[in-house]
């Protein structure tokens, strides 16, 4: 089935830096294309990692956002996915209309390792790039889930602008 064409971003939430991801304009192909160092007050509205995401997302005209969703093996969602919902939350209200989705990255940071190794990329170098490997990982995942089903993948990011409809009270 055919993929919705439109360039995306996908996006590897790190505890120190954010693996950034691209494809092209047909929703084929995943590249990397920055790494950005996390803005350490986490706390702020606009953090300067998410600002820089936000001006990436501009720039390349992105249909949609996908940020990894960390879940253990067995799916269950610890710390680092609620860190990755509450960055995803922050991106979705920055580049709206642009949607944000999550979708499933276990083990991309590890494969992103692994495949960095039987490249010939050693450990110290492959911190500047295993966040934008990821990146590219969990983007062209999604890219083929999305292709195989015909489906947009994941869980869309809801940013809260709309208040849920209530029943009518004056009939």
């Amino acid at each position: 089935m055919p993929t919705r064409p439109g360039r995306r971003v996908g996006i590897d939430v790190g505890s120190v830096r954010v693996g950034v991801a691209a494809s092209d304009p047909s929703a084929l192909l995943a590249t990397p294309v920055r790494t950005v160092a996390r803005d350490p007050d986490a706390a702020a509205e606009a953090p300067t990692d998410v600002e820089e995401i936000v001006e990436l997302v501009r720039e390349l005209e992105a249909v949609e956002v996908v940020v990894g969703l960390p879940r253990s093996l067995s799916g269950a969602e610890g710390p680092a996915a609620g860190i990755a919902r509450t960055y995803a939350g922050r991106l979705a209200v920055r580049v709206a209309p642009v949607p944000v989705r999550l979708v499933d990255e276990r083990n991309t940071t590890v494969e992103a390792h692994r495949q960095l190794r039987a490249s010939g990329v050693g450990g110290r170098s492959q911190r500047a790039v295993v966040d934008q490997a990821a990146a590219v990982l969990i983007l062209q995942a999604a890219l083929d889930a999305e292709r195989s089903s015909g489906r947009p993948p994941g869980e869309l990011v809801r940013t809260g602008g709309r208040k849920p409809r209530t029943k009518d009270r004056h009939r």
